[in-house]
Formats: C-alpha cells, structure tokens, sequence
C-alpha cells in the first residue's frame, strides 16, 4: 500500500489579497531631479488625486504606475476596513490630503464592497496630431451604477 501525506501549507490567498489588475514586476523610471523620493513623491500626487477627483487625465506611464498603487490602496481598505493599524498607515502615506482618507474609507470602500472586477479604469486620451508624441490617458475610479426597474 501507498502512504500519501499531505501537507498543511497556509492558503496564501488569504494572506495577500489579489489585485485585479496586470502588475508590471519591473518598475518605470521616471525623470526626476529628487531621485527616488520625487518619483514617489509625483505618484503619492497621482494617487490623492485620484481619491480627491475620481477622474484626472495625465501621460500613460505615470497612470499606469498609479493605477497599481490605488489597485492596492483600495484593496485593503475594502479588506480590513478603518479599524486596522496597518491599513490606516498606509492609507496615511499614500493620501496626502487627510481629510481624503475619511472619503476613501466612507465613500470608496462601501461602493466596491461588492464589486468583482478592477475599481480604477484607465482609458487612452487622443492624441492631437501636430503635438507631441506622449500618449495621454484618462484615469478614473469606476463608479457603480445603480439602475432600479419598475414593472
């Protein structure tokens, strides 16, 4: 007879949430005079202004490099809610404006509760033609649309 032993291995899943989104293992590098610290800095911008506006039109890469950062921001909010230390932190470093963070956990987590797709959508902007060659982007949190049907 054939012993098979199993092992108990932690679901991993549960341990780090997954995004929705297509994550670049390599990062961009930006142009920035502070090094570093202004790449973060120009992102930590990108990200509170999406939470502020839900909606703001910038160059692609920059979007694109955002997009996962605010993928996970809202992630975790929705996942451990205001009460958790870590959340809170990171909610507190990626959103400069404080007030922001109240939005996030009160306005943003209740309308992706439920939601089983990305909550950021990235659209490519035209391009005017005797311009530049950057390619520009819309970037916007999705918004729920409650449609209600009367029979």
């Amino acid at each position: 007879k054939r012993l098979i032993l199993e092992m108990n291995q932690a679901d991993i899943s549960r341990l780090v949430s997954r995004l929705r989104i297509k994550v670049n293992p390599r990062l961009r590098k930006f142009r920035n005079p502070e090094g570093p610290l202004g790449r973060l800095k120009k992102l930590r911008k990108t990200v509170t202004a999406l939470i502020k506006h839900e909606r703001i039109e910038l160059n692609y890469p920059r979007a694109d490099e955002a997009r996962m950062y605010a993928e996970r921001l809202i992630s975790e909010a929705i996942r451990h809610g205001d009460c958790h230390k870590t959340t809170m932190e990171t909610a507190d470093f990626w959103i400069e404006e404080k007030q922001l963070v109240h939005k996030l956990f009160k306005v943003l987590v209740p309308r992706f509760q439920n939601c089983h797709t990305s909550y950021t959508r990235m659209y490519r902007a035209p391009r005017p033609y005797p311009g530049p060659n950057d390619k520009k982007s819309s970037f916007r949190t999705q918004r729920q649309s409650v449609s209600t049907f009367v029979t």
